[in-house]
């Protein structure tokens, strides 16, 4: 781009930015380079170039205005070449509203030129910088360039249209019928534009959208282009309309198949990368593989990066499909392009058979110094693949990846490789001892903190129950000599689980935690301090050693936020915070205010934050006919009973005890002539036949714009995790307040207001607990708490939905991430954790599997502290 124009002559091209700045809420906002700068001032600003001490800002603001009126004489020039640098500059510069005005004129007039590139760019540039109110003034001339025998002219207003209709979009749905007739245009561009914006503007018509695709699918569109999109919106119909492609009617499925065959490539490729993506049997499947296969042999690379690319995508849920294609990738393994050689590589590790590994591995060695990050951290994921699906083959995968520690490598590369020979040694009992090797070999020389101490974290878990614990003390005790302050407190808690774990190893760890007494880092030195006294029997914690192991080395299933919230509420006293009293249940967001648009809705209706969850058990408890509950075991979020714009807001807190259950309602009046006094309200627990109701605490008054708490108690069987329906009925007695004084009538009525229904389910018998180590947790519940059964949860509309039913029903924490299910998956691992009513912990295995179009079969195993808890599981699945 031009900086300047003087005399036609054209200086070193450099492109005048905009500046951005930030509002209140920091985000970053345009705003023209010449905002507010009037024309007359221009010549008096450029003094600003010859200033001693140049102000930069000011400089290139000035540039940008001089640059920008500069540019509008030159309309006057009829060269093309300076023509089209002009739309170009008014187009990077985006004048505001009140310049824009300065090039209206000039480039409606270009739109009506005998010039078709004018008339092409002058459209481009004008839907650029226009806004709604002149774009009605132009609508005339856009819809009639839509249609216009030029192509280079409907394209670029078919393009402006798919820009315009994201800011206006009821006017450019009004050109559909223009649009429709670009969509048959013989000219492939205009073709391609034409079918995606008219898809734009029916996208939010589901049954529009379908019609579309049925009638463009019989061969009307002949641009390769528009065809890609044709395949896609096909797709996307199909995926939307559950559509089954085993039944008679499919012309969907049978337009994608043919599209196989239809030349360009691309055409070829997109309607095979869709059918892999689809929820297909091997007979639909076969013909998409067989083309991407006859692509690995092209001799043009873009075809066969596609198609390894979408055979890499494939092998990750249906390897077998991708077996035929072996011997041709293994040809790409040694191809010049180490993009589709990594993509070859990965494959071949996703579907290669036990024989194949040993040769892979050979060949992959020499490979990846060759190769970026990026792309090693692809091998090394679909290594730890292989290896879990190859267990025998351990050491040599566990020797490749010792060996790719040692080489160079950013954090990330290096992380993968850690937390593949983690999950290797967790998977594979015999990989154990070898494996802890190799990352305390890798600790020695490695340069970053986090990789340590996640590696002596693990090493402190697994180490210890290892045939020889003593071979790794050395290495652990040079991280306390040579590393930094963060390296040498997570080494010291290392040294003390295997002094608590391993009775022979204690003196030993006794000697090296007292030299740790003389580091320069409290941390340090308070860790030793404490796992000193601890291990030595000097502090009880507990009433015996499996209690003191459990809090110095078990995992911290107390959320940090609630932590945090409680140590600020708590005032300090001669009693000592109880630790026990933090709630262990995770809340992942705080929750928010709920009120109705345009209404002030006080603070105390909010729902409760994290620290007033906290408080809750002291508001109870303070509550004479509540105190002799026992200890509350949990509080439910508000559910709300009202609508968001109703005269009054409710919502309703579940409180739940080992044998009773307290209801809070929590009001509010936003009525500002009413003030409402005797309020209660009426449940009825006809649907909730093991609860019974004991007392129920009213409102005295409830004045405009204040909230109140309405408590209604329940009893029910001990540690049972009843459920049932509850409806409620507002009752109160209305009294009108003259606004002007505040005071109310001496004299009321007798009012109701009819509220939502609620239940209480299982899940409110379960804290979300998080536990740090699943697999550690996991063995250490006793193996005959378990209880193993198969469910079929019939049709679902994926295995994610699937999933999160569950997990909604049980009420439990996702443990390690596993509630996300990849894209495409047809199985799927979920770890949940928690406690149930009674203080029990309950682990769980849920294991996921399409055994059909749809249908979804879950394998459920449970452990728990009590048996009875884990058959109780079963029981709430089996009804859920």
């Amino acid at each position: 781009m031009p900086r300047s124009l003087v005399g036609g002559d054209l200086a070193v091209p450099e492109m005048a930015q905009p500046y951005m700045k930030k509002d209140d809420d920091d985000e970053e906002v345009e705003y023209s380079p010449f905002f507010g700068i009037e024309k007359g001032a221009v010549l008096q600003e450029a003094r600003a170039f010859h200033d001693p001490q140049l102000d930069v800002r000011r400089c290139s603001q000035v540039e940008a205005t001089e640059v920008f009126f500069a540019v509008t004489k030159l309309f006057q020039s009829s060269d093309a070449g300076l023509r089209r640098l002009v739309y170009l500059m008014i187009k990077e510069l985006s004048p505001s509203s009140d310049e824009v005005i300065i090039v209206t004129s000039s480039l409606m007039k270009d739109m009506n030129s005998k010039t078709d590139m004018y008339r092409a760019n002058a459209i481009r540039v004008l839907c650029r910088i226009i806004d709604g109110t002149l774009l009605t003034q132009i609508e005339r001339y856009l819809k009639q360039a839509i249609v216009d025998k030029n192509p280079v002219v409907a394209s670029a207003a078919l393009v402006s249209g798919i820009h315009l209709a994201q800011a206006n979009p009821e006017i450019v749905k009004r050109w559909s019928n223009e649009v429709q007739e670009a969509v048959q245009s013989r000219a492939p561009l205009v073709q391609f534009h034409g079918l995606a914006l008219l898809h734009q503007i029916r996208q939010n018509d589901r049954l529009a959208i379908s019609k579309l695709v049925s009638s463009l699918t019989r061969g009307s569109v002949r641009s390769p282009l528009a065809q890609c999109l044709l395949i896609r919106y096909t797709s996307q119909v199909m995926r939307e309309s559950s559509m089954n492609t085993q039944n008679g009617d499919r012309p969907f499925f049978d337009f994608l198949e043919s599209s196989l065959r239809q030349k360009p490539e691309m055409v070829e490729l997109e309607a095979a990368r869709k059918i892999t993506e689809m929820d297909v049997t091997s007979r639909e499947l076969a013909p998409a593989i067989t083309l991407l296969q006859s692509f690995l042999t092209s001799h043009k690379p873009v075809l066969r990066f596609a198609a390894v690319r979408t055979l890499n995508k494939v092998a990750m849920t249906r390897p077998l499909a991708v077996t035929n294609c072996n011997v041709d990738l293994e040809s790409l393994m040694l191809d010049t392009n180490r993009s589709i050689a990594t993509l070859a590589i990965t494959t071949l590790l996703k579907t290669g058979n036990e024989s194949s590994v040993d040769r892979l591995m050979k060949q992959i060695t020499s490979f990846m110094s060759d190769i970026a990050d990026e792309f090693k951290i692809v091998v090394v994921e679909a290594i730890r693949s292989l290896c879990l699906k190859f267990p025998l083959k351990y050491r040599s995968m566990l020797n490749f990846l010792s060996n790719s520690l040692r080489e160079e490598g950013g954090f990330e590369y290096k992380k993968a490789i850690v937390d593949s020979i983690i999950t290797l040694i967790s998977e594979i009992p015999d990989a154990k001892e070898i494996g802890l090797l190799h990352l305390c070999e890798f600790i020695e020389d490695c340069e970053f903190t986090y990789l340590s101490s996640q590696i002596l974290h693990f090493l402190g878990n697994e180490g210890p129950r290892t045939s020889d614990p003593s071979r790794y003390i050395r290495y652990i005790y040079n991280r306390v000599i040579l590393e930094n302050a963060t390296v040498r407190a997570s080494a010291v808690s290392t040294l003390a689980k295997f002094g608590a774990l391993v009775d022979t190893l204690k003196p030993r760890i006794f000697v090296l935690l007292r030299r740790c007494l003389f580091d320069t880092e409290d941390e340090v030195r308070d860790r030793a301090t404490l796992y000193l006294q601890t291990l030595g029997g000097e502090v009880s914690i507990g009433n015996n050693e499996k209690d003191a192991n459990d809090f110095l080395f078990g995992s911290f299933d107390v959320p940090l936020a609630n932590l945090e919230a409680s140590l600020r509420t708590y005032e300090p006293s001669e009693k000592p915070f109880d630790i026990s009293s933090v709630s262990r249940e995770v809340r992942s967001l705080p929750l928010q205010e709920k009120k109705a648009p345009g209404k002030k809705a006080p603070a105390a209706a909010a729902p409760a934050p994290v620290s007033a969850v906290d408080a809750y058990p002291k508001m109870l408890s303070s509550i004479p006919e509540f105190s002799g509950f026992g200890k509350l075991f949990k509080s439910s979020e508000p559910v709300e009973l009202t609508e968001a714009e109703t005269e009054y807001a409710v919502n309703v807190v579940k409180h739940i005890y080992d044998s009773y259950v307290v209801l809070q309602y929590n009001c509010t009046n936003t009525i500002e002539e009413q003030l409402l006094e005797d309020v209660t309200v009426c449940v009825d627990a006809s649907d909730a036949e093991e609860f019974s109701e004991i007392c129920s605490k009213p409102l005295a008054s409830l004045p405009y714009n204040s909230a109140g708490q309405i408590f209604v108690a329940f009893e029910k069987p001990e540690r049972v995790p009843a459920i049932g329906k509850f409806l409620n009925l507002l009752k109160f007695t209305v009294k009108e307040v003259d606004t002007s004084t505040g005071e109310a009538d001496e004299d009321g009525v007798e009012d109701e207001y009819q509220l939502e229904d609620f239940e209480i389910v299982a899940a409110d018998y379960m804290l979300r607990v998080a536990v740090s180590n699943f697999r550690n947790a996991w063995e250490n519940m006793d193996p005959e708490s378990e209880r193993v059964d198969e469910y079929g949860l019939g049709v679902r509309e994926s295995l994610a939905e699937a999933v999160g039913a569950v997990i909604n029903i049980l009420g439990m924490q996702p443990c390690e991430g596993t509630e996300v299910v990849p894209r495409n998956a047809r199985s799927h691992t979920c770890l949940l954790s928690g406690v149930f009513i009674g203080g029990v912990k309950v682990l769980v295995r849920l294991s996921f599997g399409l055994s059909g179009p749809n249908e979804v079969a879950m394998k459920l195993a449970v452990r728990s502290d009590d048996p009875e808890v884990s058959d109780k599981i079963h029981e709430i699945v089996a009804s859920g």
